[in-house]
């Protein structure tokens, strides 16, 4: 059920007890929304210009540049296998049949190490 509200995501970073912080952000999806599935975020850089402020003074000027973020889930659920996997190499991953050929390694290996 979708809502038609204005809830706008958040992404936030789990804070560890010694200060640090988690390198895999969350969203707080609440009840009655939906995960979404392209998320807009700018990436701002510093110009090293300046410009001056309302009171003259020096302001770094920023460039703001628009990026997209998809849900492979739901690329992975509208794309042929193809499609799909062209998208996947275009952001550097593997093939969806090698990364879970990786996979099953890597759960072979942790089954093999708890057993000895």
């Amino acid at each position: 059920m979708r809502n038609t509200s204005s809830w706008v995501p958040e992404i936030l970073y789990e804070e560890n007890s010694d200060g640090s912080s988690s390198n895999i952000p969350f969203v707080m999806v609440p009840d009655g929304e939906d995960m979404p599935s392209l998320l807009y975020i700018f990436e701002s850089r510093d110009t090293g210009e300046f410009e001056p402020g309302l009171d003259g003074e020096d302001v770094p000027v920023s460039q703001w540049d628009l990026h997209q973020y998809a849900d492979l889930l739901v690329l992975k659920s509208k794309l042929s296998i193809d499609d799909y996997n062209k998208v996947r190499i275009a952001l550097g991953l593997q093939t969806l049949e090698e990364a879970v050929e990786a996979g099953r390694k890597i759960t072979s290996n942790v089954k093999n190490n708890l057993e000895t």
